[in-house]
């Protein structure tokens, strides 16, 4: 499942919303997924948990996180949620906030590699301190400007 089609077909895709914290952000994210039926409740409490155990381990780059858990937590089919704050959250002891959340649901463990590959792919900039660029999904106001970086991304286009 692409990330693309996925978010279209679970109509996963949240702008500029409004988190008070980490797991409200979190929670925007599972909550699309829970609607369209991709991932069980339980998958949102098991990221959580992990978060709360093992530290933030879903912060993969400056102001980027990829909330996730096993496929085992609660995973109905592969899928991907985009979740862009108006204000950034802060994680437990983490000094850089996040505003940028994908969530990815993989229901088995090559689809959740391919899923953060290509969500990678999409963000990828070597121009870039962090390695990364959140802006131009910072700067989408609707779906169509998401699906429009992701084509440009991908097809190199």
């Amino acid at each position: 499942m692409a990330l693309k089609e996925s978010l279209i077909e679970n109509n996963s895709i949240l702008l500029k919303a409004n988190a008070a914290n980490w797991q409200e952000a979190v929670k925007l994210g599972t909550d699309m997924l829970v609607a369209s039926n991709a991932i069980k409740p339980s998958y949102y409490d098991a990221i959580i948990h992990c978060v709360k155990t093992m530290g933030p381990y879903i912060i993969i780059a400056p102001n980027f996180a990829m909330p996730h858990a096993r496929p085992e937590d609660g995973v109905n089919r592969t899928a991907f949620a985009l979740v862009t704050l108006n204000q950034p959250v802060y994680f437990d002891d983490e000094e850089e906030p996040v505003d940028v959340l994908v969530t990815l649901a993989g229901s088995t463990s090559d689809q959740h590699m391919e899923g953060l590959m290509e969500v990678t792919q999409v963000l990828d900039d070597e121009t870039s301190e962090t390695g990364v660029n959140l802006d131009k999904l910072r700067a989408c106001k609707n779906k169509e400007d998401v699906y429009a970086v992701i084509d440009k991304a991908l097809n190199g286009g």
